[in-house]
C-alpha cells in the first residue's frame, strides 16, 4: 500500500478477534479441535448443511423429522464443541460429552425412526416416548447452557418449575399443575415447544441465509464495504466515525452477531477514530452502537426476523421493507450524534489522499454485491426466504470467479458448509430453549394471564405498556440471544400492544428492537465491552456512551408504534414524508439536547427546550408537531447567530 495511503489492515489479527469474541460472547467460546475430532467435526457439520441445502432445492420432510433432526445436528456439534466450564477450552473431549453426544444422535433418532407410531399413538405415549423427551429436554437445556449462557436456562428452568407446582403460584399465576411426562412429552413429542415454530423458522430460513452470509465474508465483501465506507465518508467531519456508521450498516447484510460485528469492523475503524483524536470511549462506543444496529438492517437483519414471519403470518419481504426506514433513523440517530460531537470537539476528516478511491473500488469488485441483489430481488418477488437464500448461496459462489483474488476454491465452499453450520449453533439452541418457554405458555395459558396482567398495570394506556415491555425486553436482552429473547416476547408482549392498537408488525419490530438494544444498555453491554477491548477504553463508560449515541435505539420504536406510516401500515407517499420528516427533525432535536451541541455549545436551558420539541415530534398529531418544529427551529435560530458572534469575537 503507498505511503500516502491510511491502512486498512485490521489493527487485531484473527486469533486475536477471536479472543476477544470470546471474552464478551459465548457463542465463540468452543474448543479448538484438532486430529480426528476436528475432522468429525467438520464433517458433520458439513453434512447438515448439505442436508439443509437439499431441504431448501428439494422441499422439506415431514415437521418432526425436518425440526428433530435440526435439533440433534445441533446438540451433537456443541457437545463435541463447546466445554461444560467457559474457561476450559483445551483440545480434549471429556468423556461425558461424548455420552451426551451419543444421546444427541438416539433422541433426533427416535423422532425419525418412530415417526409413523408416535402419530398414531395421538398423546398416548409410552414408557419410551417419556424417557426420551426428558433426556432430550435436559441435553437442549444443558447445550444451551454451554452456548448461550445461564440466563436463559435460567428462565426456562422457571417455566418448567412453574409447569409443575401450577397450584402453588398466587393470584392470577395459579394453575393445576402437570405431571413430570405430562410436560416432557409435550416438550419434545409434540409441534408446540421444543419442535416448535422457533425451530422450524431455524431448520429453514435461518440456516441457509447464515450459509449466505459465510459465504459474503468468504469473497471479501465485508472488506469491501469497510473500504468503501472509508472512502465516502472518511475525509467528511468525524470521517473515520461516519465511515464505521456506514460500514456496520452494511454488515448487517453480513453478519447478526452485535459482538462479531464490532469485532470485525471495529479492529479497523476504533483505531482510525482515535488517530483523529476521538476519546477512547467514544471511539468504541461509536462502532459498538453502529455493529448493534447491524441487526435492524435489512435484507438479513438478526435470526428473529425470520420467526417473526412465523408470528405475525407477515412475508419476510413485508417485515423486511417494513424495517427499512426505522433501520435508516437508527442509523441517522447515531450520523447525527457522530456529526454534533465531532463539531463540538473541532475534529476534522482525513485527508482526501489518505483513503481509499470509492470509484476504484466500485469498478473493481461491484460484483460482490450481486448476491445482495439477488436476495432481495427474489424476496420482493415472492419467492420463499429458503429459495431465495439457495439461489443467493449459488449466485455468490458464481460471482467469485470473475476475479482471482476474490475466487473460492472447492475448500473454500466446504469450509463456508462448516462454519455456516457452526454459526447456526447458538440460533439453534436458543430457538430450541425458547420453544420451552413457548410451550409452557402455552400448555399453562401464561400468554393471555399475563397479557392480562399488563394492561391491569397499564391501565389499557398505550404508553405505559410500550414502557413496560421495552424494560422487559431490555432486561432479558442483557443475557439472552437476540432470537430467544424475540420468541418471548412475541408471545407475551406483542399480543398486548397489537390490542391496544399498535399494529402487529409495528408490536413485533417494538419488541425485536429492544431486545437488541440490550448489547449496548449498561451494565451488560456486550457489544459495548467487546469494543473496548480494542479501543482500550473503561468499559461500563463505553458502555453509557454507546446507549447515549444510539439514543435513536430508544426513540425510533416508539416513533414507529405511533406513527405506522414509518412501517408502511396503511399510508400514501405524502404521509410517509411528513412522518419521516417529522421523525427526522425530532432526532436531530434530541441530537442537540444529548450532545450538548447544535450550531455551537447549548445552554442548560436549550438543551431542555430541544429536548421537549424532540419529544413532541414523536407524538403524530398535528399541533404537537408544530409545537415541536417551532421550538427546534427557533433554538437553531439562536444558536445560528451567537454562533456567528463567536467568530467574530475569536477573529477580532
Amino acid at each position: 500500500m503507498a505511503k500516502d495511503k491510511i491502512s486498512l489492515t485490521p489493527e487485531l489479527d484473527e486469533e486475536k478477534q477471536a479472543e476477544l469474541m470470546a471474552k464478551y460472547d459465548r457463542e465463540f467460546t468452543y474448543r479448538r479441535l484438532k486430529g480426528i475430532m476436528a475432522k468429525v467435526v467438520s464433517i458433520v457439520a458439513i453434512v447438515w448443511a448439505l442436508v439443509q441445502l437439499r431441504t431448501a432445492a428439494l422441499g422439506v420432510f415431514p415437521t418432526t423429522i425436518q425440526r428433530g433432526q435440526h435439533v440433534g445436528f445441533a446438540l451433537f456439534l456443541v457437545f463435541l464443541l463447546y466445554p461444560m466450564r467457559k474457561s476450559n477450552r483445551s483440545d480434549k473431549i471429556a468423556w461425558y460429552d461424548f455420552i451426551c453426544a451419543g444421546l444427541s444422535i438416539v433422541v433426533a433418532a427416535y423422532h425419525i425412526i418412530y415417526y409413523q407410531p408416535i402419530i398414531h399413538r395421538a398423546g398416548a405415549y409410552t414408557t419410551a416416548d417419556i424417557t426420551i423427551s426428558i433426556i432430550a429436554v435436559l441435553l437442549v437445556i444443558e447445550a444451551t447452557r454451554r452456548v448461550a449462557g445461564p440466563v436463559l436456562v435460567s428462565v426456562a428452568s422457571f417455566f418448567l418449575i412453574y409447569a409443575y407446582f401450577g397450584q402453588m403460584f398466587p393470584g392470577f399465576l395459579s394453575h393445576r399443575g402437570y405431571a413430570i411426562p405430562r410436560i416432557a412429552t409435550y416438550m419434545w413429542m409434540s409441534t408446540e415447544a421444543v419442535l416448535g415454530i422457533p425451530v422450524g423458522v431455524s431448520s429453514t430460513f435461518i440456516f441457509l441465509f447464515l450459509v449466505f452470509a459465510t459465504f459474503l465474508k468468504k469473497t471479501g465483501i465485508g472488506d469491501w464495504l469497510t473500504d468503501l465506507a472509508m472512502g465516502v465518508a472518511g475525509g467528511a467531519t468525524g470521517g473515520p466515525a461516519k465511515a464505521a456508521v456506514i460500514a456496520s450498516a452494511c454488515q448487517g447484510t453480513i453478519s447478526g452477531s452485535s459482538v462479531a460485528n464490532t469485532v470485525g469492523t471495529g479492529s479497523v475503524t476504533i483505531p482510525l477514530m482515535k488517530s483523529i483524536g476521538y476519546r477512547s470511549e467514544f471511539a468504541a462506543a461509536t462502532e459498538a452502537a453502529a455493529s448493534t444496529g447491524g441487526q435492524l438492517m435489512p435484507p438479513i437483519m438478526g435470526a428473529a426476523a425470520f420467526i417473526m414471519t412465523e408470528f405475525t403470518g407477515l412475508p419476510y419481504s413485508v417485515i423486511a421493507l417494513s424495517a427499512a426506514i426505522p433501520a435508516l433513523l437508527y442509523f441517522t440517530g447515531i450520523f447525527i450524534m457522530i456529526h454534533l460531537e465531532a463539531k463540538k470537539q473541532g475534529l476534522r476528516g482525513l485527508k482526501r489522499s489518505e483513503l481509499p478511491n470509492p470509484l476504484k473500488l466500485i469498478k473493481e469488485k461491484w460484483f460482490l454485491a450481486l448476491p445482495i441483489v439477488v436476495i432481495v430481488v427474489l424476496l420482493v418477488q415472492g419467492r420463499t426466504p429458503m429459495r431465495a437464500a439457495l439461489f443467493a448461496i449459488g449466485s455468490a459462489i458464481l460471482v467469485s470467479y470473475i476475479r482471482k483474488d476474490t475466487r473460492l476454491k472447492i475448500k473454500d465452499i466446504f469450509d463456508g458448509l462448516e462454519e455456516g453450520a457452526r454459526t447456526a449453533l447458538p440460533v439453534a439452541m436458543a430457538c430450541a430453549t425458547a420453544g420451552i418457554i413457548v410451550g409452557i405458555v402455552t400448555l399453562t395459558g401464561l400468554g393471555v394471564k399475563f397479557s392480562n396482567g399488563i394492561l391491569f398495570l397499564s391501565g389499557g394506556n398505550m404508553y405505559l405498556a410500550m414502557l413496560f415491555t421495552m424494560f422487559a425486553s431490555i432486561l432479558l436482552g442483557m443475557g439472552m440471544p437476540t432470537t430467544a429473547n424475540y420468541i418471548v416476547q412475541a408471545t407475551i408482549a406483542a399480543p398486548v400492544l397489537v390490542e391496544l392498537g399498535v399494529p402487529i408488525i409495528a408490536a413485533h419490530l417494538f419488541v425485536f428492537y429492544f431486545g437488541i438494544v440490550a448489547d449496548i444498555t449498561p451494565p451488560v453491554a456486550l457489544a459495548a465491552f467487546a469494543g473496548s477491548g480494542i479501543a482500550g477504553s473503561n468499559p461500563f463508560k463505553t458502555g453509557v456512551q454507546a446507549s447515549k449515541l444510539a439514543f435513536a435505539a430508544y426513540l425510533v420504536p416508539y416513533i414507529f408504534a405511533t406513527n405506522p406510516e414509518l412501517v408502511l401500515v396503511d399510508t400514501n407517499a405524502i404521509e410517509l414524508i411528513m412522518a419521516l420528516a417529522t421523525a427526522l427533525i425530532g432526532m436531530y432535536a434530541l441530537g442537540g439536547a444529548v450532545s450538548g451541541y447544535l450550531k455551537t455549545t447549548a445552554r442548560a436551558w436549550e438543551r431542555l427546550i430541544l429536548a421537549v420539541g424532540g419529544i413532541m415530534l414523536v407524538n403524530p398529531s398535528g399541533w404537537t408537531n408544530g409545537i415541536g418544529i417551532a421550538l427546534t427551529v427557533a433554538i437553531f435560530a439562536l444558536q445560528t447567530i451567537r454562533s456567528k458572534k463567536e467568530t467574530e469575537t475569536v477573529e477580532v
